[in-house]
């Protein structure tokens, strides 16, 4: 017999060295000032590369002006209450219309996180009978909404980006399934920067009778010509069956949105538990949103900005010799060859101490064993002289850890 307490005071669980040493550099580093391109950490000032910050609108004083408004008609809570009860508003109601808008979809239901919104709308759509097929690279939250909605029974996780292994889970689905069929995936990967093979998946989906959720969060504001997301960029958003995009990314705020067919938005509003049993959205973020979407809307210099800094620091790192790996959007990850995670916080310590380059990095089992990946975010904030100064950090990086850059390590184990 043990407590249940017990495993708190190991070193087991996530992250489990990091916090028995309580750790706040690698792990809950703080970050202080106004969010933007240069913050300062530990009182240094650095070049911030690790916040989803996309289009640089952090910061702008629209955002605060919509907050204080907001602030000062209705306080920080209203609306009091669940969305079904006494917590919609007008603002809610056309906050979800003008987002069903902008993703060419009929309606649209806003969550108060994006976690919440997946786990809601998969959860309110996937029942006893039905079948999840899902990329194998989503999100823990696209993960942890496929078990909720499974409740234990098997789900098809397909290979990533594998049509090949899609078609082959689609058709055994189909062969098996008593139910509905829904395919998971990202619209744009949140740690590699590549995107669905969105084409292939809508017609797979066509093929075999199937429903398809997309999950854009690094997309949504930042891919297509109008922001629209990565169905739009690759020119099948009509095909898309339900897009998710949240609003803690390139909109600066928090929550999300699914948008969809009305019928089925309208069962996920009254079925989904994270909005039947959740307070609403407050209005101080619904009215910083809708600011936030207009600024998405009206600003597509924006977006060509956030490219023209992505492609400068791509560019510039490939040229030094480092591997980012398969990466078709801003997303920059950086892969090296670290050998343990000893010497991926030292070379974290080198970039944010000697050079003022704050980066974040992962390894196993996000990564294969032996490989560091930096996952860096440029965006319309950075400048040129941000962009240079950390390229030569990484360039200096480079030749004082003698790194070994003749393979590529993103390659590893595939």
């Amino acid at each position: 017999m043990s407590d249940l307490f017990d495993k708190c005071r190991t070193d087991g669980g996530y992250f489990g060295g990091f916090r028995v040493r309580k750790d706040t550099y690698f792990s809950q580093p703080v970050l202080e000032g106004r969010v933007g391109a240069r913050m300062k950490f530990q009182g240094k000032d650095v070049v911030v590369w690790a916040i989803n910050n996309y289009l640089g609108i952090a910061g702008r004083p629209e955002l605060t002006t919509a907050a204080s408004a907001a602030l000062a008609a209705h306080g920080p809570s209203a609306p009091m209450g669940s969305r079904l009860l006494t917590g919609n508003s007008e603002a809610h109601i056309e906050l979800e219309r003008r987002f069903a808008s902008f993703c060419g979809k009929p309606s649209s239901i806003v969550f108060n996180y994006g976690y919440l919104g997946v786990l809601g709308t998969v959860s309110a759509l996937v029942g006893r009978d039905d079948v999840v097929v899902i990329d194998s690279l989503s999100h823990a939250s696209m993960i942890d909404a496929t078990v909720l909605a499974s409740a234990g029974r098997r789900f098809r996780p397909y290979k990533h980006n594998d049509m090949d292994d899609l078609e082959s889970h689609l058709r055994a689905a189909r062969k098996d399934r008593k139910g509905g069929i829904l395919v998971i995936t990202e619209g744009v990967f949140g740690m590699k920067g590549n995107l669905a093979n969105l084409p292939e998946i809508c017609r797979l989906k066509e093929k075999y009778g199937a429903r398809l959720f997309v999950d854009d969060a690094h997309g949504f504001g930042v891919m297509g010509r109008n922001g629209q997301g990565t169905g739009e960029h690759l020119g099948v958003q009509a095909g898309i069956d339900l897009y998710f995009g949240t609003f803690a990314k390139a909109f600066a705020a928090i929550g999300g949105v699914t948008a969809g067919e009305s019928d089925v938005v309208e069962w996920v509003r009254y079925n989904a538990r994270t909005n039947v049993f959740a307070k609403a959205l407050p209005l101080v973020y619904v009215k910083t949103v809708e600011k936030a979407l207009s600024i998405v809307e009206s600003e597509p210099q924006l977006r060509e900005r956030m490219w023209s800094i992505a492609r400068r620091l791509q560019s510039g790192l490939v040229n030094l010799g480092f591997d980012i790996g398969d990466t078709e959007s801003p997303i920059t990850p950086v892969y090296v060859i670290a050998g343990d995670e000893k010497t991926a916080m030292s070379m974290i310590v080198m970039l944010r101490e000697q050079f003022g380059v704050f980066v974040s990095a992962v390894t196993y089992p996000v990564v294969p064993r032996g490989v560091i990946l930096f996952r860096m975010i440029p965006t319309a904030a950075h400048s040129e002289e941000d962009v240079d100064l950390t390229v030569s950090a990484f360039g200096k990086m480079r030749d004082a850890l003698k790194l070994d850059l003749s393979t590529r390590p993103s390659r590893k184990n595939r």
